[in-house]
C-alpha cells in the first residue's frame, strides 16, 4: 500500500445534527467509520467497501460529509428511529482520506476531538474470511490480516471496539488477497451488491439503536 496523502485542508464541522434526545448527552455519539482508500482509482474496490456502507447510511440521514482536520470526510447525523419516533442516536459518520493502512490516525482524532470512547466506535470493513453476501458483527478480537484494523487498534490502544465486517470472499485460484482486494467487483458480484450495502447499513443502525448483542441476535439468524 502506499503511503497516507496530505490531510484535506479545511476542518469544518459537519451539518445535520439536531439536538440530543432527553437522556443520550451522557452517553454522546457514536463514532461509525468506514474503512478504504482515498481517490476514485480505488472507490469501486472491494477495500473500500466499508466507505461504501458509509455513503448509504448518510444518504439516509441526509447528511454530507465535509473535510476534517484529523484527516476524513464526517458527516454528523441521527441515525434509525427510537421508540416513540424520537430521532436515534447521534453518529459521526466518517471515511478516512488516508490510505488503508494508516487509517488509526484519523480514527483516534475523531474520537479525541468528538470525545467518543472505543466502546462506541463502530468500524466497517471487507472482510475476506466471509462469502459475499454475510455481515457479521463482533467486537474486539483479532484482526485477521487486515491492516486498517491493525493499524485502528494501535492507534485507539485497545481492540476493544465494534467490527462490522462486511463479506467479500475469498479470491479464486492463486490470486493474492493483496491483489483481490485492490480489484473492482465483478459483474456477478456488482448485481448483490446494493443488498449486501444496505444489510451492513441496516446492522450499523441496530448497533447504535439497540445495543452490540441485540444487533448480533438479529443480523446473524439464519435466513
Amino acid at each position: 500500500m502506499a503511503p497516507s496523502h496530505p490531510a484535506p485542508p479545511a476542518d469544518r464541522p459537519a451539518g445535520g445534527a439536531a439536538a440530543s434526545p432527553a437522556g443520550e448527552a451522557a452517553d454522546g455519539p457514536w463514532l461509525v467509520v468506514g474503512l478504504g482508500n482515498p481517490g476514485p482509482e480505488y472507490a469501486a474496490t472491494r477495500h473500500n467497501v466499508g466507505q461504501m456502507v458509509l455513503d448509504v447510511l448518510a444518504a439516509r440521514t441526509g447528511a454530507g460529509f465535509r473535510s476534517h482536520k484529523a484527516r476524513a470526510a464526517v458527516a454528523q447525523a441521527r441515525l434509525g428511529v427510537l421508540p416513540g419516533g424520537r430521532p436515534g442516536p447521534a453518529v459521526v459518520l466518517a471515511k478516512p482520506s488516508t490510505y488503508m493502512n494508516v487509517s488509526g490516525g484519523p480514527v483516534a482524532g475523531l474520537a479525541r476531538f468528538f470525545s467518543v470512547p472505543a466502546e462506541r466506535v463502530v468500524v466497517v470493513h471487507d472482510e475476506l474470511d466471509l462469502p459475499g453476501d454475510v455481515v457479521r458483527l463482533k467486537r474486539g478480537g483479532g484482526e485477521g490480516g487486515h491492516n486498517g484494523l491493525r493499524d485502528t487498534s494501535k492507534a485507539l490502544g485497545t481492540k476493544d471496539y465494534v467490527r462490522v465486517r462486511v463479506g467479500i470472499g475469498r479470491p479464486p485460484g492463486r490470486m493474492d488477497p493483496a491483489d483481490f482486494v485492490l480489484k473492482p467487483f465483478g459483474s456477478a458480484e456488482r448485481r448483490d451488491l446494493p443488498v449486501l450495502l444496505e444489510e451492513a447499513a441496516d446492522a450499523v443502525e441496530l448497533v447504535v439503536l439497540r445495543g452490540l448483542e441485540a444487533a448480533q441476535q438479529q443480523v446473524h439468524a439464519p435466513r
